[in-house]
């Protein structure tokens, strides 16, 4: 991988390598873009087959928050660390303090959370050495765990695409299909389930699937089989670009609507969509509810303004799908155009309000 000619291509400004030999710890921060603010993005740990893998999925996710963050009205930028291990063997204490050292050196141009493989108790430990951290206990002052406010955000994101796809936003009598059933599609399960939705779900971990069909009468399909279910909409919820040329031709669903990240493999795939009549809902937008509630936290965590910033996800979300049919382009081109003017709009007024201060100064020392 030519890691600076990635970097260049995408515009990325800082890529950091951690290491800590006493504690295990591998890490890599990628920071893409601090131009609405620091970037915030959580810590996630995988057991990656590569280094150059582990690189390439801190970049690309990095840039996702760039504009997860930007659509989503905050004023931050993207950011993200990856850290290489298994999470249920290689954590320690002390891994997670070495990298709250690491993320504090930074002077607050990072700010990380929670993300697959790390949890609450592990921002704590951050917590103990650097501020520069969300998603911490409730009893700091926290919100805790974001999934639920995700699997709300999706949740509101399904019904607007839904809205759009059928003409009316309810979800009683649909039939969903849910892929993964970790903590956000769970509670995304809960509320789909308590609107009178019919759940087709599936999972490799069974236990899962046994909860879903046990606490919301799902009906339990192999992992397979979950894209060529008769439904009206798929809810991807765990792996990132299954969206491809081999899953799309078995799906007959109208909406894709889910929590993923990184949904289309290729961005063409968004064009197929598009071509097929079938309504996407943008992934970095409908998952954001767990980034806008964390982001919160810097304000002094407030949770009635939260959740009324991740009940915008329904309104931003109708904008996108205007802005797709107006111009006849797919809905995740629709979300990328509005996330990249919010940045260029900030840029040029800072650019300008720099240069007008620039040009009193040396009115004054003339």
């Amino acid at each position: 991988m030519e890691i600076f000619k990635y970097m260049e291509k995408y515009d990325y400004e800082q890529l950091i390598f951690c290491h800590d030999k006493n504690s295990g710890l591998k890490a890599i921060i990628a920071i893409h873009d601090t131009t609405l603010g620091p970037a915030l993005g959580g810590a996630r740990m995988w057991p990656y087959k590569s280094e150059e893998e582990a690189i390439e999925d801190a970049l690309r996710l990095a840039r996702g928050m760039t504009y997860k963050n930007a659509i989503s009205g905050l004023n931050l930028g993207g950011g993200k660390t990856v850290i290489i291990g298994d999470p249920a063997k290689d954590k320690n204490e002390e891994m997670f303090r070495a990298l709250g050292r690491f993320i504090q050196s930074l002077n607050g141009r990072y700010i990380t959370a929670e993300d697959v493989g790390t949890t609450v108790e592990d921002m704590d430990l951050i917590y103990e050495e650097t501020d520069y951290v969300t998603g911490i206990s409730p009893t700091y002052g926290s919100s805790g765990n974001p999934s639920p406010v995700t699997a709300y955000g999706v949740y509101l994101g399904m019904k607007a695409s839904a809205k759009e796809a059928f003409g009316d936003d309810s979800l009683r009598g649909k039939r969903i299909a849910v892929q993964g059933l970790g903590n956000v599609a769970y509670h995304l399960c809960k509320h789909l389930h308590e609107e009178g939705a019919k759940l087709i779900v599936t999972d490799i971990n069974q236990d899962r699937v046994k909860r879903a069909v046990d606490e919301f009468g799902a009906e339990a399909v192999e992992p397979e089989d979950i894209y060529k279910q008769e439904v009206d909409i798929f809810s991807p919820c765990a792996l990132g670009a299954i969206i491809n040329d081999e899953t799309i031709p078995q799906l007959k669903a109208k909406v894709i609507a889910g929590s993923a990240n990184n949904q289309l493999k290729e961005s063409r795939h968004g064009q197929i969509l598009h071509e097929k009549g079938i309504v996407y809902a943008p992934d970095y937008v409908i998952n954001a509810g767990g980034v806008i509630n964390v982001a919160d936290e810097l304000y002094g965590y407030n949770r009635e303004r939260a959740m009324k910033r991740v009940e915008m996800i329904y309104d931003s979300l109708t904008k996108i799908f205007r802005m797709s049919k107006e111009e006849n382009i797919p809905t995740y081109l629709a979300a990328n155009r509005l996330a990249e003017e919010r940045i260029s709009s900030v840029f040029k007024s800072r650019k300008q309000f720099m240069q007008r201060e620039k040009n009193i100064l040396s009115k004054r020392q003339s």
